[in-house]
């Protein structure tokens, strides 16, 4: 069996090591790692994986496509409203004095959201 040996000072490792490529000819496979140091494991509690790429086995449906299309309509929305100066402003002073939302990109995603549906009927 394979041992990892992690540098000194790295307390806890998750996630990619290695993303898989994008290219023809990648192998389409992923490094994975895990390290943990807890006072009821044992000090060689490292795990190491390669997982394949998760292929889609279906084509999107119709209703996923509209889902996709809606999301992207409104994050362009969003991202223009938030670099509009003098809508910045307003928004800047909505959002202090509602309790609702608690990010101001969560304030204006919503109010895109509610204009974008009333556009579409």
């Amino acid at each position: 069996m394979a041992n990892v040996i992690w540098s000194a000072g790295i307390d806890s490792v998750s996630g990619a090591l290695s993303k898989p490529g994008k290219g023809q000819h990648s192998c389409q496979k992923m490094l994975l790692g895990t390290h943990r140091t807890a006072p009821t494991t044992s000090s060689n509690c490292n795990r190491v994986y390669i997982r394949k790429k998760p292929v889609r086995s279906t084509r999107p449906s119709a209703d996923e496509i509209s889902h996709r299309t809606d999301f992207g309509a409104v994050a362009r929305m969003v991202n223009t409203r938030l670099h509009n100066q003098a809508q910045y402003a307003q928004d800047v002073i909505a959002f202090k004095e509602q309790s609702r939302y608690k990010t101001m990109r969560q304030y204006v995603w919503h109010q895109c959201e509610n204009e974008y549906y009333e556009s579409q009927g």
